[in-house]
């Protein structure tokens, strides 16, 4: 699979920074005063800082009788490693949006799924599916 680049844009780089680097354990590649970029699970991640940025509204989206949040975004990780994540996440006292649990158990495409915020309110998710090979399953 190939790696995907995603750039976003934040008012205050430094929560950011600190957050994508110290929480979710993002290695930290180039940066300046204004852009700084991560390995994001294997992924190429860059946040570039505009003060005057006005994030445009969230809208939700009713999934399992839950308001997920759109737009976001995240990765499908292995099992044992979003099992781990979500442990890290509650160990730093992240206020989930979704709380982790299990969606379709025990059926095809049963996944592992979380939603929370980062600093500057970007809705991420992290999954995990418990065969990967059902990612598309219908």
């Amino acid at each position: 699979m190939n790696p995907f680049h995603l750039a976003i844009t934040v008012q205050s780089l430094e929560p950011c920074r600190t957050f994508y680097r110290d929480v979710l354990a993002c290695e930290e590649g180039r940066s300046s005063d204004h852009w700084v970029d991560f390995n994001f699970f294997g992924h190429q991640f860059v946040l570039h800082q505009d003060t005057q940025f006005q994030k445009p509204e969230q809208s939700n989206n009713p999934v399992d009788g839950k308001a997920v949040p759109v737009p976001h975004f995240g990765v499908v990780l292995d099992w044992e490693v979003w099992e781990k994540l979500a442990e890290r996440l509650k160990q730093h006292k992240i206020e989930f949006v979704i709380e982790p649990y299990i969606r379709f158990k025990g059926e095809i495409g049963e996944q592992a799924t979380l939603f929370f915020l980062d600093p500057e309110g970007n809705a991420l998710e992290f999954k995990a599916f418990k065969d990967r090979s059902q990612i598309f399953s219908k």
